[in-house]
């Protein structure tokens, strides 16, 4: 007697991940007010009603960014990715998304699938999404009008695509810290914490 058990390859794990950046980042452009609501549109992902971005620039770029990602958590190169939310006027970093992703890189060489349903992968990726977007709920009030970058860090010796630049950290200075939840494959391991700038109080 044979027992069939769907487990998880490291395609199918770069896939997950993949599509969990793509929701995320688009959760955090709608809830952060970066773009207008009226660019975004409701999908069903995760059993959840989600934002999805429908502005065709941003689509693309976000289109293009997740498919290099894609390949990088393939290649089990990448280390994480940060979406930083800067003042227009005056280029003020005011918001640090930060995905650090661990990968096993022992997935390369075997091909067995993993032990690990995808059922309670999409729960944990639900609770991690459900957290950005209460964080709306704390996270200071962005009063003027704001731009995103995404950064993208990789193993030191990858060669980057000629569309990428390189750039520096953009770290927040005096910022207050909240970790989010994280999310395993059981290949890949997403931490999320986002940083923002103290709000001093006058």
């Amino acid at each position: 007697m044979t027992s069939t058990l769907k487990g998880i390859t490291l395609k199918g794990s770069t896939e997950l991940v993949a599509d969990f950046f793509a929701f995320g980042i688009n959760s955090i452009l709608y809830q952060r007010g970066i773009y207008p609501p009226e660019t975004f549109t409701k999908v069903t992902q995760y059993d959840m009603s989600l934002q999805f971005t429908t502005d065709p620039k941003l689509k693309n770029y976000l289109t293009n960014v997740v498919s290099q990602l894609k390949e990088w958590l393939f290649e089990c190169t990448v280390q994480k990715l940060v979406l930083v939310i800067t003042c227009l006027e005056t280029n003020e970093v005011l918001e640090r998304w930060q995905f650090d992703i661990e990968c096993d890189k022992s997935a390369k060489e075997s091909s067995a699938p993993r032990e690990k349903s995808m059922k309670s992968i999409q729960e944990e990726i639900r609770s991690v999404i459900r957290q950005i977007t209460a964080t709306i709920t704390f996270l200071p009030l962005l009063e003027t009008p704001c731009a995103f970058d995404l950064l993208v860090y990789t193993d030191k010796d990858l060669v980057v695509p000629d569309k990428w630049e390189e750039s520096g950290p953009q770290i927040i200075n005096q910022s207050e810290e909240l970790r989010l939840r994280s999310f395993s494959t059981s290949i890949h391991k997403v931490n999320s914490m986002v940083a923002y700038k103290k709000v001093s109080s006058a």
